[in-house]
């Protein structure tokens, strides 16, 4: 089984290390090919993977494509990649707003097609992968791109409807938790703690309370309700985030990235 990478800037970088970390396959197998001929000279030389000239060359050469570019020059990748696509090729893409039809009616109608929508925790193999197929793939197919996801940490399979939720869910949520972090940290700096030991206290707060909900029986309200001592520290911090309208922001931003994607797809 051979893999092409069209485009590897931070995702796709991202799920080739991933992978190739996780041994899902060897850089002898891997064909890559990016605009920028420096980036490729790097991935070369500390990789080991091959690089590719053209786009036509990666798809001809693969088994496996993985379309990771940007979706506005999608309509100058894809008749390039078509004119090398085969049946039995498939096909993955990552494009936020380009649709499984788009790409259908760009590659043709018996091209099998995978919509991904990963997000940047993929650089340190904890990316949540949203999947979905046409109708050209089976299970098969499936079960070799769910090795290529499970590089880069987890993946469910939804309806391809569901996408737009997805980029608020998932795909942009990682910015949204940033500055959370953010806030907290300067906060704690400001009360004179040092920064390095805020960013730890920070982070592993997050990710265990994360922990929590996925581990716990527990419903996520009544977690939180569980660390509010009545007349305690953390209710007073809970109800100045209420105050604040803390759940309604959140939801907006939410709103804001899934009605931006919706307005993006083609």
């Amino acid at each position: 089984m051979k893999y092409g990478f069209i485009g590897a800037g931070n995702m796709g970088g991202a799920i080739l290390r991933g992978a190739l970390k996780a041994g899902v396959f060897k850089a002898a197998d891997v064909n890559v090919f990016d605009a920028d001929k420096v980036k490729l000279s790097e991935l070369e030389k500390s990789l080991g993977i091959n690089v590719s000239d053209n786009i036509a060359q990666t798809v001809a050469s693969s088994d496996v494509i993985i379309l990771a570019v940007k979706p506005q020059i999608f309509e100058l990748v894809l008749p390039e990649a078509a004119a090398s696509i085969t049946e039995d090729k498939i096909v993955i893409s990552m494009a936020a707003g380009v649709s499984i039809n788009y790409i259908e009616n760009m590659l043709g109608d018996s091209s099998k097609v995978i919509r991904i929508m990963p997000n940047t925790p993929a650089q340190v193999g904890l990316s949540m992968t949203a999947v979905s197929r046409n109708v050209n793939i089976t299970d098969e197919d499936m079960a070799v791109a769910w090795e290529i996801f499970k590089g880069i940490g987890f993946a469910e399979e939804i309806d391809e409807s569901l996408m737009d939720c997805v980029i608020g869910t998932s795909g942009s949520s990682p910015a949204f938790t940033y500055m959370y972090i953010e806030s907290l940290v300067n906060a704690a700096v400001e009360h004179g703690m040092e920064y390095e030991k805020a960013v730890k206290f920070v982070c592993r707060s997050v990710i265990g309370a994360a922990e929590m909900v996925l581990q716990s029986d527990i419903d996520i309200e009544q977690l939180r309700i569980n660390v509010c001592s009545p007349g305690g520290t953390t209710i007073e911090g809970v109800n100045a985030l209420f105050d604040a309208g803390f759940g309604d922001i959140v939801k907006s931003a939410f709103r804001a990235s899934a009605e931006k994607s919706k307005s993006m797809t083609k």
